[in-house]
């Protein structure tokens, strides 16, 4: 999948979260990372035919043509995230997925094809599964839990293809990761970035669907080791996506000292700098994750609106990450009166 990235998948607190372009925003590796800059439709389906066409022939035809195919894809991304029209988006991707895995049945360690495995099944996970089961929990309770079942599997599956691409520049990574993961993640580089960054996601997000499996919360230092070597590599990398997610993280860490509330200002401040103040992403995590726990009403309704305001129109290439963050802010909206307890004077102000 090639959208931005959702930019308030809130992690291992209620949901899992938050936002780029395809996995990345375009910035390339300096350490020969898979680039993943968006490549348009016109340069991709000539490319995805003349591979097509090639797949019948001898083995080493074969490889190079699934090989192109498999950087085609890889590369593409800015198709479905300029789309305007979510549903659409949500009904082509899961072909694209499955296509995704069939040539990583064939060249099982192509690195550009892992990120794009672990990217587009976190995302598309959160986005048109994990919040459907949230819509529809009030009047489908069996239906909102098999949907979070499916997001589950997911998940997993995400963090499986970010962990493979990990594996594949840096071998036994994984083992190690589990071993030692404050240890282990020191190999990575900045290059890695996007797949430290999807990994943590899609790990993240199983852990907040399994908030009662103590096999999954056993598993948060791994997650936060994941996360705080990203930003430490590259703070500013998807337009401040990781800021975006530690906005929420930071609520249910309790592995530092500190004030949370104030940790997730800081990343809230930076994220909007990093993103220019056109993603809806990082004013729902505060929203969400803050201004709830805090009970501040007004800062609530101040920061959905102000997601709200954002022209998707503006910035053509995060249209459809900041549709699916407006939905979800109407959605939140929609639920003021059970999310806030407490008359609207009594609130705690969060002010951001």
């Amino acid at each position: 999948m090639a959208t931005r990235t959702l930019q308030n998948m809130e992690p291992t607190m209620k949901s899992m979260p938050s936002a780029p372009a395809s996995p990345d925003r375009g910035r390339s590796s300096e350490t020969g990372g898979p680039s993943t800059r968006g490549t348009t439709g016109g340069v991709v389906w000539p490319c995805l035919l003349a591979c097509v066409l090639l797949l019948g022939s001898g083995c080493s035809v074969r490889k190079t043509a699934i090989n192109m195919l498999g950087d085609a894809l890889a590369g593409g991304g800015t198709t479905f995230a300029s789309d305007n029209d979510p549903e659409l988006v949500r009904a082509a991707i899961p072909f694209s997925l499955k296509l995704i895995e069939s040539l990583l049945a064939e060249t099982p360690e192509h690195e550009g094809l892992l990120l794009a495995a672990a990217g587009g099944f976190a995302q598309y996970s959160y986005a048109f599964v994990q919040l459907e089961a949230d819509e529809v929990e009030g009047e489908d309770l069996a239906a909102a839990t098999a949907l979070r079942d499916r997001a589950r599997r997911l998940y997993l599956r995400a963090r499986a293809y970010g962990l493979r691409g990990l594996d594949a520049r840096h071998k036994g990574f994984s083992t190690q990761l589990r071993a030692a993961p404050k240890e282990a993640v020191l190999a990575a580089r900045p290059g890695d970035v996007p797949l430290l960054y999807w990994t943590a996601v899609a790990w993240g997000a199983a852990i907040s669907i399994s908030k009662d499996d103590p096999a999954f919360i056993a598993e948060i230092p791994i997650l936060e080791a994941l996360l705080d070597r990203a930003l430490e590599l590259d703070e500013s990398w998807g337009a401040g996506a990781i800021h975006s997610l530690l906005i929420s993280y930071e609520m249910s860490r309790d592995s530092i000292a500190g004030d949370p509330v104030d940790r997730a200002r800081r990343h809230f401040d930076r994220a909007l700098d990093l993103s220019g103040g056109r993603l809806a992403g990082p004013l729902l995590a505060f929203a969400e994750s803050v201004c709830v726990q805090r009970q501040d009403l007004r800062q609530f309704d101040a920061l959905l609106q102000q997601a709200l305001a954002i022209d998707p129109d503006a910035a053509p290439e995060d249209s459809l990450v900041n549709l699916v963050m407006q939905r979800r802010a109407r959605w939140l909206l929609s639920k003021r009166d059970e999310l806030f307890l407490i008359p609207e004077s009594q609130a705690q102000p969060a002010e951001p």
